[in-house]
């Protein structure tokens, strides 16, 4: 059978579809990665990874007959396209089934925000309800401004969700789309104009730390930063200063630069919700995501062509 390389985890329903036209090579398993690929790596036509561990550089270059890399994840920025294109390595990824998810969990932290979840659940849950009385007030989550950062397939999803709370949407990226919504060219200025902005942007060079202190300071003490994005996007030092000087109001995090590693300035501060990069984390779109990571592979395999191309390869 053909040679698959497994990088990160995969469902016991993905390795039995797998193994029945695979032979699946754990790369976790091996003490010595480097040493097991310089042995074994020229027999390696296929990569089954993910958006966190994607191939590194080095892995890349010890795999001389890679044929496909099917990524586990709609992002795919810990993948080097360009090498993979001047190697003719198709590239896949898994958009579309984890929209409706990743938006839910954008609402759900802007929800959060505005109607101090945190607080007040701990102030039930602790007891103080009944012995020092009612919460505070928290503030209101409809009709709000919200600039979305990245207007792709999630962030129309976003969009879509967002209407049920009166919200009106705005947006910036790197081209302005035919959609009946305003566009702004500058990042700076949809911050200043907006109640909440929303991170779901791809990672990747260009949009590093494209949140920067100009933009938080532009989103201003009673703004709300959501990343459901990547990390990278947002200026991680900055976030946290802006948090702590009150130049930023309030921020909901699924993700960060070094996960899972969360800096302590950020857990111990009270006006910022963390979630563990759990965007699309249901049993439903998990299993819709492992299915069509394996549909890409087995669909190359029988007739070369792919259901779902990152955008790069989408010629080959």
């Amino acid at each position: 059978m053909t040679d698959l390389l497994l990088i990160g985890g995969a469902t016991d329903a993905m390795l039995e579809r797998l193994s029945e036209k695979f032979t699946v090579h754990k790369l976790n398993d091996q003490t010595d990665p480097s040493a097991w690929l310089a042995e074994n790596g020229a027999k390696i036509e296929y990569v089954a990874t993910n958006g966190h561990d994607g191939v590194k550089p080095d892995y890349m270059a010890a795999l001389p007959n890679l044929k496909m890399i099917s990524c586990y994840g709609v992002g795919y920025d810990a993948i080097d396209t360009s090498v993979a294109l001047e190697r003719s390595i198709m590239v896949t990824h898994t958009p579309n089934v984890l929209n409706a998810e990743v938006a839910s969990t954008a609402v759900l932290l802007m929800l959060a925000c505005y109607r101090n979840f945190l607080a007040d659940e701990a102030h039930a849950r602790s007891g103080r309800w009944e012995t020092e009385g009612n919460a505070p007030l928290s503030l209101s989550a409809d009709g709000r401004t919200v600039g979305i950062l990245g207007l792709g397939r999630i962030g129309q999803a976003i969009a879509d969700k967002l209407a049920a709370f009166d919200a009106t949407v705005v947006y910036h990226s790197r081209t302005q789309k035919d959609v009946a919504l305003k566009y702004y060219d500058d990042l700076t200025e949809m911050a200043s104009d907006v109640d909440v902005l929303i991170c779901i942007t791809p990672g990747g060079p260009s949009t590093n730390k494209i949140v920067n202190r100009e933009v938080l300071n532009a989103l201003g003490p009673d703004g709300v930063l959501i990343n459901v994005s990547r990390g990278s996007v947002v200026d991680e030092a900055e976030l946290i200063s802006a948090l702590q000087e009150g130049r930023l109001g309030k921020a909901g995090l699924d993700v960060f630069e070094k996960e899972p590693h969360i800096p302590e300035a950020l857990r111990q501060l009270d006006n910022v919700v963390l979630l563990p990069h759990v965007g699309s984390g249901t049993v439903e779109t998990r299993a819709a995501m492992g299915a069509l990571t394996v549909d890409n592979l087995l669909q190359h395999l029988e007739s070369g062509s792919v259901i779902s191309p990152v955008p790069e390869c989408a010629g080959m």
